[in-house]
C-alpha cells in the first residue's frame, strides 16, 4: 500500500527551476509566484518543500538515468552487445564533456538545489507566521527538510563533479550576473554536512513523521555517510550509532517490493505512485524536465523482451555458494516469474543476446509480470539508504577507529540474513576492510553505491581493470560544455582533469 505520496502536481507548476546553463534556466516569476506573499501557512511550506522532493523523480535522476549511469560504472551490469550506445559509455569510461546525460544531471541537481533554497531563502518569512497557527518546531522541520534536501543534491554532484558552484540561496532575475565558480570539493561538503547536521536535529523521528518525508534517521545515516567519505571516521561512526528505530528486514527481497515499501530497513526512499501518471517518460530524456509517477527502470533492467542492461560475470561471481541475495538480486533459467496470464519459466531465448546467452537477468526492483510495452514502468519506490548500507558504513567506521570487534559483529548482522556463516571473529584490521568491500558488493548490488565506493577506496587498479577506466581522469564526471558555454565564472580551465 502507498501510505503516503508525495504528491508533486505543485512541482509542475513551480517556477523556480534552477540549472546553471543559461539555456535552460527558468528565473522566479513575479507574476507567476511571489516569495514575500507566499510562505503564509503550513500548506504553501509544504508544497514549496514538496517541490524539491519531487526533482528526484525526473528522469535524469531516480525516474531513469541514475541508475545505469552509476551501475554500468561500477560494472554491476555487463557491457551488453544489444545495449543502447549511450548506455555502454559508463560501461567503458568514454564519455566526454559533450554528454548529454551528464549535462541534465547536473542541471537536474540543481533545480532540486534551488527549489530547496526556495524554503531556505524564506526562513524569516516562515517564522513570522503565528506560534499560534503553526508550532515552531513545525516550522524547523520545514525548514530541515530543505536543508536536508539541498544536502541530498549537492551530494549527488560532489561524488560526481567534485567541487562546484554553491548557491546557498535563491537566484532570482535581480542578480547582474548568472552563475558561480566551482567551489572546492572540501567546502560542497562542508556546506553538505552542514545541512545534514542541521536537518538530524530538527527533523522528526520516523514514527512521528508522515511516511515518505525526511526522517532524523535519515539526515543521521546521510551525515554519517559524507562523513564517511571525507575519511572523518569518528565523527561518521558516532552519526551512525545515533540512529534509532531501524532494523534489517526478515526478507532481503522485501526492500525492492511495492508492497512492503516504508519498511523497517528504509531511512529515504524516492516516491513513486504509477497511478498518478507517467508524465514525460520518454521526452524528458531531452531536457531533464517532466516528473515522471513512476520509474522507468523496469525497462532498462527487464529480464523479458526489453532488456538494455544485465548483471556483469564478475557481480555474479562474488556471491558465496548459499547466498540467498543471489536468487533475490537475479533471475536464471529456469526461475519462475509472474505475470498476467499466470507466469512463466525462464528460458535460454529469454535471456539471449547477438552473442549468446545473459548468465542472469536482474529481478531486484523489477515487477514479477512480464515487461510489455505498457508495463515498463512502475510504482515501486528506489531506497536511496537503507538499514544494512548503515550497518556496513558503520562497520567500516569502526574498523578505521580501532573498534574491529565491533566491525566483525556487524558485517555478520548482514551476512545472517543472507544465510551465511559468520566471518571469523580473529581477522585482522585489513582482512575485515576485505569483507567490508565484499559485503558492500553482494548486499547493494545493482542500488548505485559501488562506483563511488570503488573511488572513495582507492582499489580501481583491480576493481576497473581492463575496462577503460583511466586513474586520475574517470574518478569524476567532466564539467558539461554546456555549463562551460553558459556560465561566465567557468572557463575550460576549470575543467576536471583528463577533459
Amino acid at each position: 500500500m502507498k501510505n503516503y505520496k508525495i504528491f508533486s502536481l505543485f512541482a509542475l507548476i513551480f517556477v523556480v527551476t534552477q540549472s546553471c546553463d543559461n539555456s535552460d534556466l527558468e528565473l522566479v516569476n513575479p507574476n507567476a509566484l511571489i516569495p514575500e506573499t507566499y510562505f503564509a501557512n503550513e500548506e504553501q511550506i509544504k508544497s514549496a518543500v514538496n517541490a524539491s522532493y519531487a526533482q528526484n523523480q525526473v528522469n535524469a535522476l531516480y525516474g531513469r538515468l541514475l541508475f545505469y549511469m552509476y551501475d554500468n560504472m561500477g560494472q554491476d551490469n555487463s557491457p551488453n552487445p544489444q545495449q543502447e550506445a549511450n548506455k555502454v559509455t559508463y560501461n567503458n569510461f568514454t564519455f566526454d564533456s559533450s554528454n548529454n546525460e551528464i549535462a541534465e544531471y547536473w542541471n537536474s541537481c540543481f533545480r532540486g538545489i534551488n527549489k530547496a533554497n526556495f524554503v531556505i531563502s524564506n526562513i524569516d518569512r516562515i517564522n513570522a507566521i503565528q506560534e499560534s497557527e503553526l508550532a515552531q518546531d513545525i516550522k524547523n522541520k520545514y525548514i530541515a527538510e530543505a536543508r536536508f534536501l539541498r544536502g541530498h543534491y549537492y551530494f549527488l554532484l560532489v561524488t560526481r563533479f567534485g567541487g562546484v558552484p554553491l548557491y546557498e540561496s535563491l537566484r532570482d532575475e535581480s542578480e547582474s550576473t548568472i552563475g558561480l565558480p566551482r567551489s572546492t570539493e572540501d567546502q560542497v561538503y562542508d556546506l553538505i554536512i552542514d545541512d545534514f547536521r542541521f536537518a538530524a536535529d530538527n527533523l522528526f523521528l520516523r514514527d512521528q513523521e508522515v511516511t515518505g518525508r525526511a526522517t532524523k534517521g535519515a539526515a543521521l545515516a546521510y551525515l554519517g555517510k559524507a562523513l564517511l567519505y571525507q575519511e572523518q571516521y569518528a565523527e561518521a561512526y558516532d552519526a551512525f550509532d545515533a540512529i534509532t528505530g531501524y532494523d534489517l528486514e526478515q526478507s532481503y527481497f522485501d526492500n525492492f517490493k511495492e508492497e512492503t515499501e516504508h519498511g523497517i530497513e528504509s531511512l529515504f526512499e524516492i516516491e513513486f505512485d504509477r497511478a498518478l501518471g507517467t508524465s514525460t517518460k520518454w521526452d524528458s530524456n531531452v531536457n531533464g524536465e517532466g516528473f515522471n509517477e513512476s520509474t522507468f527502470r523496469g525497462q532498462d533492467y527487464g529480464v523479458l523482451d526489453w532488456f538494455n542492461v544485465y548483471p556483469s560475470q564478475d557481480l555474479l561471481d562474488e556471491y558465496e555458494e548459499g547466498d540467498i541475495r543471489s536468487a533475490e538480486n537475479f533471475y536464471f533459467v529456469g526461475d519462475t516469474y509472474a505475470d498476467g496470464n499466470g507466469g512463466g519459466v525462464i528460458e535460454e531465448s529469454d535471456l539471449s543476446t547477438t552473442a549468446g546467452i545473459r548468465p542472469a537477468g536482474w529481478r531486484k526492483y523489477q515487477n514479477y509480470y512480464r515487461r510489455n510495452a505498457e508495463e515498463q514502468e512502475s510504482s515501486i519506490n528506489f531506497k536511496v539508504i537503507r538499514y544494512a548500507d548503515v550497518l556496513l558504513m558503520k562497520a567500516e567506521a569502526a574498523n578505521e577507529t580501532s573498534r574491529t570487534p565491533e566491525a566483525i559483529d556487524l558485517i555478520n548482522r548482514v551476512r545472517d540474513r543472507a544465510g551465511l556463516d559468520d566471518i571469523q571473529d580473529n581477522l585482522s584490521q585489513t582482512q575485515v576492510f576485505d569483507a567490508i568491500v565484499h559485503e558492500r558488493k553482494v548486499e547493494l548490488a545493482g542500488e548505485q553505491v559501488r562506483f563511488n565506493d570503488i573511488v572513495r577506496w582507492g582499489i580501481s587498479n583491480t576493481e576497473l581493470a581492463g575496462t577503460g577506466f583511466q586513474q586520475g581522469k574517470h574518478e569524476l564526471w567532466p564539467i558539461p560544455d554546456r555549463e562551460i558555454s553558459s556560465n561566465e565564472s567557468i572557463t575550460q580551465a576549470d575543467q576536471n582533469s583528463g577533459y
